[in-house]
Order: structure tokens, then C-alpha cells, then sequence
């Protein structure tokens, strides 16, 4: 049996990385550029009760949490995540970060709108940004490729009207798994950087895939940038 196909290994395993991870953050040595973007999007927020839609790959989710503290003064933030069972040991672990999930296929994605289970995620996902509340992407995921983006969050920024902001993450030292990710997970006491780029938007007369492309191109730049910011190589 695999051991994430059992609840109760699930929400062992969720509990103790939650509580590490917690405990990590901490501890790290943080240093932020772009901050002012996101605060831009958050104080849109208070102002006008726009939603947002933010973006990290797939590969810093361990980090994400870090990126959008819940707080009365920022959108409140849900994450889209997989109906896989890692989707649901990653749901449960980053819900107790205080991301709670909108869940979404835990198919091969091609389209949010259209993969399986994906129509009910965007329908959720596009009252809940309407309604002012925020959307946390991963634009690789559930399975990839690495860093590459489909149509389906520009489509959601589309209809929603919704700023988008990136967010690229990294620390050192780090534990890389040997997943198609190399997920990230940031050990104690590490340097770490968060970089924002944003935020943009979409118009309804704008090309999905064209956009799609120009803002995998952004998301890898922050990335690339928080990886130089900690000395973190390939």
C-alpha cells in the first residue's frame, strides 16, 4: 500500500511537516525584494475589495505560506490544489500554514476550465476572487512540466478582472527531493529570499497562451533572482 493512500499516514505526515515547517520559518534569514508590489495588491484590497491571483511554481510551495500572512489587511488567501493524494497531503499540510484548499483535477492539467474536476475549481475560484478574496496558483502543477504555464491563470485573471502577482522563492541550505519539481524545502536557519514581480492583469480582448508564456518568463526571472539572492545553484 502507498503510504499516502492511507488518512491517517496523510494527516500524520502533514501534521509533523506543518510543525517543522513552522518552526523553519522562524529561523530563516529572510531578505525580500519588490515587497511594495504586493503591498500594492494588498492595499488594493482594503481599498476597493479587489481579489488577487498569485503565482509560484510548483516546486516552492514548502516556502509559499511565506509569501501571504494571513492578516484582516490582505486578501484572504485559498490555495488551488490537486485532487491527487499528494494533493491531499500537500492540502492539509499548507491549510494548517493558513492556505487553506480549493481543489481542483488530479488529472494531468491541460486548462483549469476544462481538466477534470477543473470546471467546479474555477467556478470556485472565480466567485471566490470576485467576492475579493485571493488565489494562490501553481502554474506547473499537479505534474508538470517544470515551469511551464497554461492558459488556464491567465484565462482566471481574464474573467476575474484580478491583479496577478509573482513570487519566487528560494533558501540555502536546502533539502531537493527527487520529484519532477525538485521540490525546495528550506532547512533551519537557512538564508531565503522572496522576490515579487507584478502586478498585471489580463483584458478580455488578450491572447491566453501568448500571456501564458510571457508570465512563465516572469515567474522563472523572480525565481532565478531568489536563487542568486541565496547563492543557490542548479
Amino acid at each position: 500500500m502507498r503510504p499516502l493512500r492511507s488518512p491517517f499516514v496523510i494527516w500524520l505526515l502533514s501534521s509533523i511537516f506543518a510543525g517543522y515547517s513552522k518552526l523553519v520559518f522562524k529561523t530563516l534569514r529572510m531578505t525580500e525584494e519588490g515587497r511594495e508590489q504586493a503591498e500594492a495588491v494588498w492595499a488594493q484590497g482594503r481599498e476597493s475589495g479587489a481579489g488577487a491571483i498569485l503565482c509560484f511554481w510548483h516546486s516552492r510551495i514548502p516556502m509559499s505560506p511565506l509569501s501571504w500572512p494571513q492578516d484582516p489587511g490582505r486578501q484572504d488567501m485559498r490555495a488551488l490544489i490537486s485532487r491527487s493524494n499528494d494533493g491531499e497531503f500537500i492540502a492539509r499540510t499548507v491549510e494548517k500554514l493558513g492556505f487553506p484548499a480549493i481543489r481542483g483535477s488530479s488529472a494531468k492539467k491541460t486548462d483549469l476550465a476544462k481538466n477534470k474536476h477543473g470546471e467546479q475549481a474555477f467556478r470556485d475560484m472565480v466567485k471566490w476572487v470576485k467576492d475579493g478574496g485571493g488565489v494562490a496558483i501553481t502554474p506547473d502543477g499537479p505534474r508538470g512540466p517544470a515551469e511551464h504555464m497554461e492558459k488556464g491563470t491567465p484565462s482566471l485573471a481574464r474573467v476575474t478582472g484580478a491583479p496577478v502577482i509573482f513570487v519566487g522563492l528560494a533558501a540555502k541550505p536546502c533539502i531537493r527531493l527527487g520529484s519532477w519539481d525538485a521540490t525546495l524545502i528550506p532547512l533551519p536557519f537557512a538564508k531565503a529570499a522572496m522576490v515579487w514581480d507584478g502586478p498585471t492583469g489580463a483584458g478580455r480582448g488578450d491572447d491566453p497562451d501568448q500571456l501564458a508564456e510571457d508570465w512563465a518568463d516572469r515567474l522563472s526571472a523572480v525565481t532565478r533572482r531568489a536563487e542568486d539572492l541565496v547563492g543557490l545553484e542548479d
